[in-house]
């Protein structure tokens, strides 16, 4: 098929291929409420949480960290959200409601191999949108310094950086944004 093609067009026309593909990935990704004791958002959440231990020093406990238990992912307390690709969940998310105090993100995650899809971005949208459904004025967060993709996204969906306004154990920097 590409016989007669220079190997620089070559792989041009391979990266261009390859690039409508991811286009097209990203179109076909669905995110929804989901309900936290759902099979897939337990794997989201493993799978969130054997990646964290891997990367930061010293490891990851779940236990040890913030919590984000069924009970306060459900509504009214708060909401869980999946994104799927044909179906396959490969990323999720967490909002705690806390009444008239900030409401708390927790748990964001996107599978490795659908990273650069904008997933992560709009699983944010997602949460904020639910945040702001119910009258909530202020949404903070906490991640680690090795995660420096998700303190990207969290800057450039306009997060600023606060003083710490938790315990988080695992935590490095804390944000915050005031919602419209």
């Amino acid at each position: 098929m590409l016989d007669g093609v220079p190997a620089s067009g070559r792989e041009w026309l391979l990266a261009a291929v390859n690039e409508v593909e991811r286009s097209l990935r990203a179109t076909m990704v669905e995110i929804e409420v989901e309900d936290p004791r759902h099979p897939n958002v337990a794997r989201c959440f493993a799978r969130y949480a054997n990646e964290l231990d891997a990367k930061f020093a010293g490891g990851f406990d779940a236990g040890r960290s913030i919590s984000a238990d069924p009970e306060e992912l459900t509504s009214p307390a708060g909401y869980c959200v999946v994104a799927r690709l044909r179906g396959v969940p490969i990323g999720c998310g967490a909002l705690k409601l806390h009444g008239a105090a900030p409401a708390e993100l927790k748990r964001m995650w996107v599978d490795p191999g659908s990273r650069g899809l904008g997933v992560g971005r709009r699983l944010l949208e997602r949460l904020e949108a639910l945040a702001r459904e119910n009258g909530v004025s202020v949404l903070r967060l906490e991640t680690n310094r090795t995660l420096k993709e998700a303190i990207g996204l969290y800057r450039a969906a306009g997060f600023a950086e606060v003083a710490p306004s938790n315990d988080e154990p695992y935590a490095h920097h804390w944000f915050e944004k005031e919602l419209s």
